[in-house]
C-alpha cells in the first residue's frame, strides 16, 4: 500500500509543469581614462511599471574594507538607497558581492531569487552605478515576467555603465 501511494505521489509530481525561468544580465563596466579610477558600486533591482520597488537582485560594493566600511558609500546609489538599501544590513548572502573591474560581466538570476516573488506582468530591471571621484548613472531595461519565449532587450549607459543586455528565458 505504501508503494502505491509513493507511485501516485511521484506521478502527481511529474504532472506539474516545470515553472523554472531565468534572467541573464550582461553589463559592461567601461574602462575610463581618468587620473583617479575607482571601481563603481552597482545596485541591480526590479521595479514595477509605476517604479515601485519589487525586489533586489545584486549589490556590488567594496566588501574587503575593514570594519565593513565599504557600506558607508552605498547611499551614493541614491535611487536604490531610497527604495530599499537603507533597510538592508550588509553583507546579504546571495545579494551582495565585490565590485567588478572594467569589462563585460554576465550574471544569471533564477526564479529562486526576487524573480520568484513577481506576479506576472511588465517590469524594469534597474541598474545604478556610482563611482568615488566619478559619476553616477541609472539605466532601466524593460522585461516581462514570466517569459513566454526567450527575449533579449538592450540598453546603453552613457558614462558609468556601458552596454547592457537582459535575456529572459522560460
Amino acid at each position: 500500500m505504501i508503494i502505491r501511494y509513493a507511485t501516485a505521489i511521484s506521478a502527481a509530481g511529474l504532472a506539474w509543469p516545470a515553472m523554472a525561468a531565468d534572467l541573464a544580465l550582461k553589463v559592461e563596466i567601461p574602462r575610463l581614462t581618468v587620473a583617479e579610477y575607482h571601481r563603481p558600486y552597482v545596485a541591480i533591482w526590479i521595479e514595477k511599471p509605476d517604479q515601485a520597488f519589487a525586489g533586489n537582485l545584486a549589490v556590488w560594493y567594496d566588501i574587503k574594507l575593514r570594519n565593513n566600511e565599504g557600506t558607508k558609500w552605498l547611499k551614493d546609489m541614491r535611487a536604490w538607497w531610497r527604495k530599499s538599501g537603507r533597510e538592508l544590513t550588509m553583507p546579504v548572502d546571495g545579494l551582495s558581492g565585490a565590485t567588478r573591474a572594467p569589462g563585460e560581466h554576465t550574471v544569471q538570476f533564477t526564479d529562486a531569487t526576487a524573480l520568484g516573488k513577481l506576479a506576472p506582468g511588465e517590469y524594469s530591471l534597474v541598474l545604478e552605478a556610482a563611482r568615488e571621484v566619478g559619476g553616477r548613472e541609472q539605466v532601466r531595461v524593460p522585461f516581462v515576467w514570466p517569459p513566454k519565449a526567450a527575449t533579449t532587450t538592450q540598453a546603453r549607459g552613457e558614462h558609468e555603465l556601458g552596454a547592457i543586455s537582459v535575456t529572459v528565458k522560460p
